[in-house]
C-alpha cells in the first residue's frame, strides 16, 4: 500500500497534573522535515520525537505542536520564598526613588510570575506521558496517510485503464489512418493531372509508414503502465519512483504526439497527456 504525505492526528491525554494534546499536520516535501512546537518544559522531549518520526515516516513536511494545560485544581499553594523576598527587595529600591510612594500591596507580589506556585509536576512522569500520547498521534497520522494513499491508488489506476483504453484503439486505428493517407497522395495526384510512378508512390508510403511507426511508443506507454500499477502494488515509499515513471509517460506521449498524422492520434496524444498529468498531480502527494 501506498502513502499519501497529507493528513492530520490529533490526541489529548488527561493526566493527574494537567492535559496534554498533540497535534500533528503533514504535507508533501521532497524529504522528511519535521517542525516541533513545544512548551519550554518539554524541550527534552525533541530527541525522541524526531527518531520516531524518522522511524515511522519517509517524507513530508511534518509540524508537531504540543499543547499543555496544567492542573491546579486541589492543589496547596506555596509561596516561593526567596523569589518574593528578591520582588519586595526591588520594589522598596524603587520606592526610595519616589516622595510619598503607595504602600506595597501583598496581593500585587503574589500575583507576579513565579512567586505563588503549585507541588510541581513529575518532569519524568511528564515527559513519558507526553511521549506516549505523541506516539498515539503519530499512528493515527500514519493511518490517515495509509487511507488516503489507497484513494490516491485507485485514482490513479483509473487514470491508468483510461490511457490503456487510448493506446488500444490508436494501435487499431494506425492501418486505417496509414490507408486514409496513402488515399490522399492518390487524390492529390489526380488532382494535379501528375503521371504516377508506382513505384515513387510505394517509396513515399514507405518514408510515410517509417515517419509515422508509433508501435514503439504505445509499447513503451504500454510497459509503464504495468509498471506504474506494479510499484502502487508493491506499496512502501514509491513517490520518487512514480514520479520518474510519470516522466516517462509523458515523454513517450510527447514523441507520439510529434509523429501525429491524423487528427485521431493528435487527439489520442493530447489526452494520454492529460491523463498523465492528472496522475502527476496525485503522485506528488505520495511517500
Amino acid at each position: 500500500m501506498v502513502h499519501s504525505m497529507t493528513a492530520f492526528a490529533r490526541v489529548e491525554r488527561a493526566g493527574t497534573h494537567g492535559t496534554l494534546s498533540w497535534e500533528l499536520r503533514s504535507v508533501n516535501h521532497r524529504y522528511l522535515e519535521p517542525n516541533l512546537r513545544l512548551p519550554e518544559a518539554f524541550r527534552d522531549l525533541e530527541g525522541g520525537v524526531r527518531e520516531a518520526l524518522r522511524q515511522g515516516l519517509s517524507r513530508g513536511k511534518v509540524e508537531c505542536t504540543l499543547r499543555f494545560v496544567e492542573e491546579n485544581t486541589g492543589k496547596p499553594l506555596q509561596v516561593d520564598r526567596e523569589r518574593a523576598a528578591q520582588l519586595v527587595a526591588a520594589a522598596e529600591t524603587v520606592a526610595s526613588l519616589i516622595k510619598q510612594p503607595a504602600p506595597l500591596d501583598p496581593l500585587a507580589v503574589l500575583a507576579w510570575p513565579g512567586v505563588l506556585v503549585a507541588d510541581a509536576a513529575d518532569p519524568q512522569a511528564l515527559n513519558a506521558d507526553a511521549l506516549g500520547a505523541f506516539t498515539q498521534a503519530l499512528e493515527e497520522l500514519k493511518a490517515g496517510r495509509a487511507r488516503e494513499g489507497a484513494e490516491l491508488a485507485k485514482i490513479i489506476d483509473e487514470r491508468l485503464a483510461s490511457m490503456l483504453d487510448e493506446v488500444t484503439n490508436l494501435r487499431q486505428l494506425v492501418p486505417e489512418m496509414l490507408a486514409n493517407q496513402r488515399q490522399k497522395i492518390l487524390d492529390r495526384f489526380a488532382e494535379m493531372k501528375a503521371d504516377l510512378d508506382p513505384q515513387r508512390l510505394e517509396q513515399e508510403m514507405v518514408l510515410l509508414a517509417q515517419k509515422s511507426d508509433v508501435a514503439e511508443e504505445l509499447d513503451r506507454l504500454t510497459t509503464h503502465v504495468t509498471e506504474v500499477r506494479r510499484v502502487l502494488k508493491a506499496g512502501g515509499a514509491a513517490g520518487r519512483r512514480l514520479d520518474f515513471l510519470m516522466q516517462e509517460l509523458n515523454r513517450e506521449a510527447n514523441t507520439l504526439g510529434s509523429k501525429a498524422f491524423d487528427p485521431r492520434s493528435t487527439q489520442a496524444a493530447v489526452n494520454l497527456k492529460v491523463l498523465i498529468e492528472q496522475m502527476r498531480e496525485q503522485v506528488q502527494n505520495i511517500e
